[in-house]
């Protein structure tokens, strides 16, 4: 019998094959309470089942090929990274030593700490960063009780299959793609965890977060297939379905040979504007994927990363390490620094370990108030960027600004940061542009207001979207709501495109809206000359460039922007879309 389960989207491709089920495990840890003369011993089990999982991953690193990406070493990276951090190597050994608990319920502990403050956050991007605690402190767990992971019969290969597994690890992913999977479905995770990024990294087909839809139906060998795109899988197809999804599978081949040819031509439209084309990168080494694919530089890197999985922030020299890294690594292509985005719910990160809870960090003391508050923060990271453009062309950008208030004191203290740096001998570019993130709703209401105050705007389409209509997209009560079609999202992003225009600095895009191609017609037709995308998105969203004459858009965009009925619109933009624009 034919049916179909339900997840999301996390790397576009079609997949046809046998179901292969894995158990990656999800340990459970049980309370017991020590005697005394055990509790060093404890100590040392726990130290040694750290080592072991670190031995593993280093194991995994070593087994990646020669010419892979760097970027796909970085996932393994940072879980080497969060095996270091005190939060995970050490934190348990004190709760064992504290209530003399067993080593597993220690470390139970201390990850229901650290997924709560992750869990807090209102970034869906940094919120997401969860999985990765999951990751690790499993791998730890499963040392600690002896278990081993379910990996297929010695001789049964894997190559073809598509894996079904509760969740995979980055590590897992890696193994997996030189093992020669089809393509993967996990009952857990989100399109922005890093096994979903990894995935769209190695072109593999996935479908995440089917909720257990699927783990009560499959079965091992069940004929399937996998449609990345649309998140869905069907189970036992016919035929008729079949060799549907085979011609879309050949299909989907040949755009993505066609878009590799457009690695090292320039984003310019049919008709010859030139649009400039950026990537957003998170890890340094991400970088050089974008480069690959032709992007014109990096305009967000999101610094968050630096902060994150740790007691005590990164001083300025360490900063300054990391951003000047990624200066060189592109060779003489802008890059845009985005400040600090946290939240004071984030006690994690080291950023304000005392601060009070909040009923709801998304309108709370987060990005620039943050900052602008815990100043010991903000000014090692200025003078760090600062720093940093000494080394090539960057750019620093400020996030959630809301009020000229916080404008004014953001240059105050960019300008105290230039003094300090004339005073010690340092270098920097005097000229480096500081512009906006206009993602709040009065931001970009107020745009014209801004504008001649800063070199540049980008909008943050992800925030903007959700506080103009009021909803937390991944909220499965009230996501249906979220639409970047919406009338009052459309006006927001065209009065900020307008405003600056009219005060003659650039306008990009760094949301998620950028990098999705539905929306890349439209927005060229409201102006939009700036994009900054998903790696994974650069060569999708280039081809629609070249495929858009601006006049016959601008008509469309027009048309657009009236109309009342989301049916009407939704149908105008794929109008646009087909249309030889």
């Amino acid at each position: 019998m034919t049916f179909t389960v339900h997840g999301i989207s996390a790397s576009k491709g079609i997949a046809i094959g046998r179901v292969r089920t894995v158990d990656r495990g999800r340990p459970e840890a049980t309370e017991r309470t020590l005697d005394p003369s055990r509790i060093e011993a404890e100590v040392r089990r726990f130290r040694r089942a750290v080592h072991a999982a670190r031995g593993e991953l280093r194991a995994v690193k070593a087994r990646i090929p020669e010419g892979t990406p760097k970027e796909i070493a970085a996932f393994i990276d940072t879980h080497l990274l969060m095996l270091e951090d005190e939060a995970i190597s050490k934190a348990p050994i004190t709760y064992i030593r504290k209530t003399r608990c067993n080593a597993e319920w220690a470390l139970k502990l201390e990850r229901d700490a650290l997924v709560a403050v992750f869990d807090a956050m209102d970034d869906p991007y940094l919120r997401t960063r969860k999985d990765d605690v999951e990751h690790v402190v499993n791998r730890v767990q499963i040392h600690l009780q002896g278990k081993r992971r379910k990996e297929p019969p010695p001789g049964e290969t894997v190559a073809g299959r598509i894996i079904h597994a509760d969740d995979l690890t980055p590590a897992d992913t890696v193994l997996m793609q030189h093992q020669g999977v089809a393509g993967f479905m996990t009952e857990f995770g989100g399109p922005n965890s890093h096994t979903a990024i990894l995935a769209r990294s190695l072109d593999i087909p996935a479908v995440v977060g089917l909720h257990r839809s699927a783990a009560a139906l499959l079965r091992d060998g069940d004929e399937v297939v996998l449609d990345g795109r649309q998140g869905v899988v069907i189970v036992s197809p016919s035929e008729v379905v079949k060799r549907f999804y085979e011609r879309r599978g050949r299909e989907i081949a040949r755009i993505k040979a066609a878009r590799h040819k457009l690695r090292s031509t320039p984003a310019v439209t049919a008709d010859g504007e030139p649009v400039v084309l950026q990537a957003n990168v998170e890890l340094p080494g991400e970088s050089a994927g974008a480069v690959r694919d032709g992007a014109a530089g990096v305009g967000l890197y999101r610094t968050e990363f630096l902060f994150m999985n740790r007691r005590d922030p990164p001083d300025e020299q360490e900063q300054f390490d990391a951003y000047s890294g990624l200066v060189a690594a592109l060779k003489g292509a802008p890059v845009t620094i985005r400040t600090l985005d946290l939240g004071a719910d984030k006690q994690v990160d080291g950023a304000r370990p005392d601060s009070p809870a909040t009923s709801n960090p998304a309108l709370g003391l987060r990005a620039v108030r943050l900052c602008l508050k815990e100043q010991s923060l903000f000014r090692p990271q200025i003078r760090a960027i600062l720093r940093a453009s000494a080394r090539g062309p960057v750019r620093m950008m400020i996030p959630m600004l809301t009020t000229t208030t916080e404008l004014d004191q953001v240059l105050r203290i960019v300008r105290d940061c230039k003094r300090e740096l004339d005073a010690e001998g340092e270098h920097y570019d005097a000229s480096m542009p500081v512009g906006a993130m206009i993602e709040v709703p009065a931001a970009a209401i107020c745009a014209d207001i801004f504008a001649p105050r800063l070199d540049f705007f980008s909008i943050g389409t992800n925030d903007l979207i959700q506080y103009t209509i009021a909803i937390d997209r991944i909220d499965d009560e009230v996501s249906y709501l979220y639409d970047p079609l919406h009338p009052a999202v459309l006006r927001l992003i065209a009065i900020t495109i307008a405003a600056g225009r009219k005060a003659g600095i650039p306008v990009a895009m760094c949301g998620e809206m950028a990098g999705d191609a539905r929306y890349t017609k439209l927005l060229l037709g409201m102006g939009l000359r700036e994009f900054s995308v998903h790696p994974n998105a650069l060569l999708e969203v280039k081809q629609i460039i070249g495929e858009t004459r601006i006049a016959p858009a601008r008509k469309f965009t027009r048309r657009i922007l009236r109309c009342i009925r989301s049916t009407t619109r939704l149908a105008l933009v794929d109008e646009l879309n087909r249309a030889g624009s």
